[in-house]
């Protein structure tokens, strides 16, 4: 078994599209609409699909937000150097929430970003990546 793919609900489809590829360097692999069931999905990732976890976007065409909840924690992403991921983020208008730096009681290197849809993301180095709170 493995991880294929995390969802989430958006209320842009190409507004998300444009941050995930544009601002989190992403690739669109795929998208489909279902006109009967009034819904499009785009797939986004970093990889191939067969062989990595990917982003899938769900866009309900007669909805335009969503409440988050409180259950909803954050994607994980790893960069190569966080700090210079958080400047490009910041100049291309991205909302970063927790500036790059050491998680509190630890020595791993995170920052948060937001999508367009409110929903937190979570920068790791790459050197710090898997290794939990360093």
């Amino acid at each position: 078994m493995r991880l294929l793919h995390t969802m989430l609900r958006v209320a842009d489809l190409q507004k998300s599209i444009d941050f995930y590829t544009k601002v989190l360097n992403m690739n669109l692999i795929r998208q489909s609409e279902n006109n009967e069931y009034k819904y499009t999905l785009a797939f986004l990732g970093y990889g191939d699909e067969a062989d990595t976890t990917v982003l899938e976007l769900t866009y309900n065409w007669d909805t335009s937000e969503y409440e988050l909840g409180d259950a909803y924690g954050h994607i994980a992403i790893e960069c190569d150097d966080i700090y210079a991921t958080c400047e490009t983020i910041k100049s291309m208008g991205g909302e970063i929430t927790r500036e790059a730096g050491p998680v509190k009681g630890g020595s791993t290197v995170i920052a948060f970003v937001k999508d367009p849809d409110g929903y937190m993301i979570e920068l790791i180095n790459k050197k710090d990546a898997g290794k939990g709170l360093g």
